[in-house]
């Protein structure tokens, strides 16, 4: 695929440009995007979801369809991530995080430290509310402006947005539609059964 140049941000010198990098890989939920460069992971974009995925996401299909000869460091890192996550959840904690390289989560924002609080805090298999989210991010009256992160997310899965459901234990809305968020949290709770038992 082809590469970009887009602003890199955290330089002492101002803005200066990055090579973006693209790779687009076949996950059980469908064609996620993935995008960065040198410097870290830009991006995941999920596709939308009008029908849940069938069979067991182990034996899915998990290739890189689209820049692998291309594939910075993080952008490896992040599909090795992806595939344990979806293929063999008991890797996850032995594979480090790509860096992340976006400008929402390396400014000083609510927002910012909403998707890092989120990232630290509510751990596989877990869910959390937007109120409750909100509370860990220090702002106990943002549970509004929680939803606005998880909408502004960059970088979901990885950063799982997924995990914030309602107070009323509804699951929400999610970018990459109810419907993924409804199969990425099953997945994670039979998964979860499987590597406790």
């Amino acid at each position: 695929m082809a590469s970009r140049l887009v602003p890199k941000v955290n330089s002492k010198e101002g803005e200066f440009q990055c090579k973006e990098k693209h790779a687009v890989l076949l996950s059980p939920v469908g064609k996620l995007e993935i995008s960065g460069c040198e410097t870290g992971l830009h991006e995941i974009k999920l596709p939308k979801m009008s029908v849940l995925p069938s069979g067991r996401a182990e034996s899915a299909a998990w290739e890189v369809c689209e820049g692998a000869e291309e594939m910075t460091e993080p952008l490896k890192q992040c599909t090795a991530w992806l595939h344990a996550y979806f293929c063999q959840p008991a890797r996850m904690a032995s594979l480090p995080l790509p860096a992340f390289h976006h400008p929402l989560l390396q400014r000083d924002s609510f927002t910012g430290q909403v998707l890092w609080t989120l990232l630290r805090a509510v751990k596989f298999g877990e869910a959390v509310s937007y109120k409750r989210l909100a509370e860990l991010a220090g702002n106990s009256r943002a549970a509004r402006a929680v939803g606005g992160a998880m909408r502004s997310n960059p970088i979901p899965i990885i950063i799982p947005c997924h995990r914030v459901i309602c107070s009323s234990g509804r699951s929400g809305h999610y970018g990459g539609g109810n419907l993924m968020k409804e199969w990425l949290l099953s997945h994670e709770k039979l998964q979860k059964e499987k590597l406790s038992s």
